[in-house]
């Protein structure tokens, strides 16, 4: 059975522009970081930046794919869908919110682990494109630092520390995700190809 609207994925590094992207697209936007988990789960994956260890947030583990996928079915089937809010700086959900089609034909998914939710949006039939945002290394780490430190997200230290880490990574990334099935664009391009598809 086909779904009313189908899930456009943003993927990309931390930093690149996902967020924006999806909020010039004028359709409904479910944020995949809302899925993750809070700081105090058991079992979550850490790192050590200096002598401050902390929840590895780039760990996949660290995020809830099956109920992110769920949450985007409902969506696309049944026009609404009730999602997590996270605080990124308190690293736990503090609420929930119902996300609604309004009869868009389609929806965008956007964050850190988007690429780890194509191949599951193909399979359930609800997958109409995959992007991966990007940008020159140093202009990421630039616009994901003044973000961070706008929205106080964590400890300076942590921000440089962390900051420098996903700088090194960033090919890394963005090759990963072109291997998940999501195509390499710059955020202006990203917005024609949505427009595109809204269009069709």
């Amino acid at each position: 059975m086909s779904a009313p609207a189908r899930v456009v994925v943003l993927a990309g590094p931390s930093g690149s522009g996902k967020s924006r992207v999806a909020e010039r697209s004028g359709l409904p936007v479910l944020r995949l970081d809302d899925f993750y988990r809070d700081h105090d789960a058991p079992g979550l994956p850490r790192v050590r930046f200096g002598d401050v260890e902390v929840v590895d947030w780039d760990d996949v583990a660290s995020w809830d794919h099956d109920a992110a996928c769920d949450a985007l079915e409902r969506l696309c089937r049944s026009g609404t869908s009730d999602v997590p809010v996270y605080d990124i700086a308190a690293s736990r959900r503090t609420g929930s919110q119902r996300l609604a089609l309004g009869g868009a034909p389609l929806v965008v998914a956007e964050g850190l682990f988007a690429p780890d939710v194509v191949a599951e949006l193909a399979e359930r039939g609800l997958l109409a494109q995959a992007f991966c945002v990007r940008h020159q290394r140093m202009v990421t780490f630039v616009l994901r630092l003044v973000r961070d430190l706008r929205e106080k997200r964590k400890p300076l230290g942590v921000l440089l520390r962390r900051g420098w880490a996903l700088m090194r990574a960033e090919p890394a990334v963005v090759a990963a995700a072109v291997d998940r099935g999501c195509s390499p664009v710059t955020p202006r391009a990203a917005e024609r190809r949505i427009a595109a598809l809204r269009g069709a």
